[in-house]
């Protein structure tokens, strides 16, 4: 197993930092999560696939730290958007990244689209774990749901408030973490991608 001293993250999304940190611990994994130093410069997503995202940035924090290095890239897609926002979900309505200006933006494309199926979108996360010696470990997750017509809840980040998952109870991803924090993820496309991970990392020698 090549967990060593842990691994340092990525991201510079607290929320993410966050779930990535309750996922792992629900799947018994304990190696350390680092914060990523604040010296550490960003890295300028240019790829155009999650996974050459998600790769950048993990190999970005191997090089500057020389540790082990967790990364993941997120996109929403969306159907009737023809997949979009996609690999720029982050940045859908511009930079720099503004969450409310990003939902607002899908909101307001989608408008006049009141069926559920032409409002089907799906989730995708693409989790990496990078080591020093060139060792590379990859999962993906995905959630196949719906776009609501407003936000609901006040849960969860992002596009949370508007994604109603088809295997969940008709909740927002944001209603569910209202209600009870971390409850989203045994649904969520980052839970089950950082599950795979944790999973190819515990087996991993």
């Amino acid at each position: 197993m090549r967990t060593g001293a842990g691994f340092v993250l990525a991201t510079t999304n607290p929320n993410k930092a966050r779930e990535i940190r309750q996922i792992f611990s629900s799947a018994g994994i304990g190696a350390e999560l680092a914060e990523r130093p604040g010296w550490v410069p960003e890295v300028e997503e240019t790829e155009a696939t999650l996974l050459g995202n998600a790769l950048l940035k993990a190999r970005a924090l191997v090089e500057a730290t020389g540790r082990p290095a967790i990364a993941e890239d997120t996109g929403l897609e969306v159907e009737a958007l023809g997949g979009a926002p996609g690999v720029r979900s982050a940045r859908y309505a511009g930079e720099p990244p503004d969450e409310q200006a990003n939902v607002d933006k899908v909101l307001d494309e989608l408008s006049g689209l009141d069926e559920p199926d032409r409002r089907a979108a799906r989730f995708v996360t693409v989790a990496v774990a990078c080591w020093p010696d060139g060792h590379e470990v990859v999962a993906e997750g995905a959630v196949q749901g719906r776009l609501a017509h407003r936000r609901r809840g006040r849960g969860g980040f992002g596009y949370d408030p508007v994604f109603v998952p088809d295997e969940g109870d008709g909740r927002t991803f944001a209603e569910m973490e209202e209600a009870e924090p971390g409850a989203k993820h045994a649904l969520s496309h980052r839970g089950r991608a950082f599950r795979a991970l944790a999973a190819a990392i515990s087996g991993d020698h």
